[in-house]
């Protein structure tokens, strides 16, 4: 057995997983004293949020934007914890530019609120009613938010957190506890409005996973609006990666450590208490087990109860074999030339090509482009990265694997071109995941993306806890409360750093 060099006079933890969520973790309760050990089966951390390179371009992998690194924002708020530099970062403005079916003017979603307001009352005549809604429930969500609740609330102390986290203004979000976004537009008279709904359905597909008819109201007033002043939306300098490499560097200058091409087999729990896991290193082959004094988990739910095996408590196995389908995605990379790019393209962007399809399996694409000097392209090249939700199930069956992936990558560069100038003379490298491209690389069941659907039954209040049923294993990641994006998992993260602080 390998000798990890653990300092044993205090709290071991080991941390499954070194996405964002898990990297946060481990850098916390590193800095926080305590003896940490952050475990992964790929070749880079970062996992949706990592990075690779291909003859001199550099694609993030899946995430492509920042929230959060606003003063106040989580990002903020943990690297001056940690006493590490903020990286540098450029606001996105506008956030997004929606393209609609047949509509060769975008919904420019900007970061100015009154200049967002201007835009979606002449976009949308007669849906103030509606947004000022979401703005009166998210300014309530975001004071509740920035005091650190406990959501769902699991013991006392969790409790306590969540009250402590009330007051007589945050509570008028209560009524809509469980109201969908679309009751909302019912709610303002706005249901038959076919044009905001599929606005709607296309940007909350990108943060919810579902429809606006699914999406759960409080949630969807958050992500609707954190991308307006003074939070927003920030494309880093350099590429997503840089976010991983802070965190290791702050992990191991704590004394904390990180093994990649390290696979966890099991969690071990004995009494109802998790107390080790099996890590077997993928270059030897060598199988051992690692004891500890807590497990988190950065991980799927659906990964969490596989690790757990026999373990894994009856009701909690059901829960998670009973939610509904959890998308994957479809990612095509392009390394271009620069004239390919038109002029002022905004970073973001998304497209819908067919109104009557489904949103996903290819007739929506969101698009990041990078810009020159950016650090991802060199001089006079650009990336484009096109992705798309989709069913996972297909990928898996297909007995013609890479020809349904020649077929999706032909079909998306073919959606591109209608905007981009794409032609052999300017594609300069293409690339493509899949979902099976994702659970090779990730580890994730299926090579599912994004977390839980945010519903009624698992948003916030309703959704998975971090504190799970065997004491001392925590889950951390887009399958709990606030969700996806690296600031959602970072929000995770520091959610169980505190409650296992409080636990000592």
């Amino acid at each position: 057995m390998p000798s990890l060099s653990l300092n044993k006079n205090q709290s071991r933890v080991i941390v499954v997983g070194a996405g964002i969520g898990g990297l946060t973790a481990g850098a916390l309760l590193a800095h926080r004293g305590y003896s940490v050990l952050i475990l992964d089966q790929a070749l880079v951390p970062g996992g949706c949020a990592s990075t690779f390179k291909r003859q001199g371009f550099t694609f993030d992998v899946g995430a492509t934007q920042v929230a959060g690194l606003e003063p106040g924002g989580i990002h903020h708020r943990i690297f001056s914890e940690l006493n590490i530099d903020l990286p540098e970062a450029t606001p996105c403005d506008p956030a997004c530019a929606v393209y609609l079916p047949g509509e060769s003017t975008p919904i420019n979603v900007w970061r100015d609120s009154q200049k967002w307001q201007e835009e979606r009352q002449k976009q949308f005549p007669g849906s103030e009613p509606f947004w000022q809604l979401l703005t009166t429930l998210f300014n309530a969500s975001w004071e509740f938010q920035g005091r650190d609740p406990v959501l769902p609330p699991r013991n006392l102390w969790d409790l306590g957190q969540l009250i402590q986290a009330v007051r007589p203004s945050t509570l008028i979000t209560a009524p809509f506890t469980l109201f969908t976004v679309g009751d909302a537009l019912r709610l303002c008279g706005l249901g038959s409005d076919s044009r905001l709904r599929t606005f709607l359905d296309l940007q909350l597909k990108l943060y919810s996973q579902v429809s606006a008819e699914e999406t759960a109201l409080l949630y969807a007033a958050t992500a609707l609006s954190v991308s307006q002043l003074p939070q927003g939306l920030f494309h880093l300098q350099g590429s997503m990666q840089v976010l991983s490499d802070r965190l290791v560097e702050s992990l191991e200058r704590d004394g904390g450590k990180l093994l990649m091409r390290h696979t966890v087999e099991k969690i071990n729990v004995e009494n109802g208490k998790a107390n080790a896991v099996v890590i077997k290193n993928q270059k030897t082959g060598e199988v051992w087990t690692e004891s500890a004094d807590h497990v988190v988990a950065n991980v799927t739910v659906q990964n969490l109860v596989e690790l757990l095996g026999e373990n894994a408590p009856s009701g909690y196995k059901q829960r998670v074999a009973k939610l509904p389908p959890t998308s994957g995605a479809f990612v095509v990379y392009l390394g271009v030339e620069k004239s390919a790019i038109p002029a002022d393209c905004p970073p973001h962007l998304q497209f819908l090509y067919d109104i009557n399809g489904p949103i996903g399996e290819n007739n929506s694409l969101f698009v990041s482009v990078s810009h020159e000097g950016d650090g991802r392209a060199p001089e006079g090249k650009a990336t484009i990265i096109a992705s798309s939700f989709v069913d996972f199930t297909p990928w898996w069956n297909t007995q013609d694997y890479e020809g349904l992936k020649q077929k999706f990558t032909q079909d998306a560069i073919s959606k591109l071109s209608q905007y981009f100038y794409l032609k052999p003379e300017t594609i300069i490298y293409v690339e493509a995941a899949t979902p099976k491209t994702f659970a090779h690389f990730t580890g994730r069941e299926s090579g599912i993306v994004g977390g839980i659907g945010q519903r009624i039954p698992t948003f916030g209040p309703f959704g998975f806890a971090n504190r799970t049923p065997i004491n001392n294993l925590w889950l951390v990641g887009d399958s709990t409360h606030p969700g996806e994006g690296t600031a959602g998992v970072s929000y995770s993260a520091l959610t169980v750093v505190r409650q296992i602080q409080a636990q000592n």
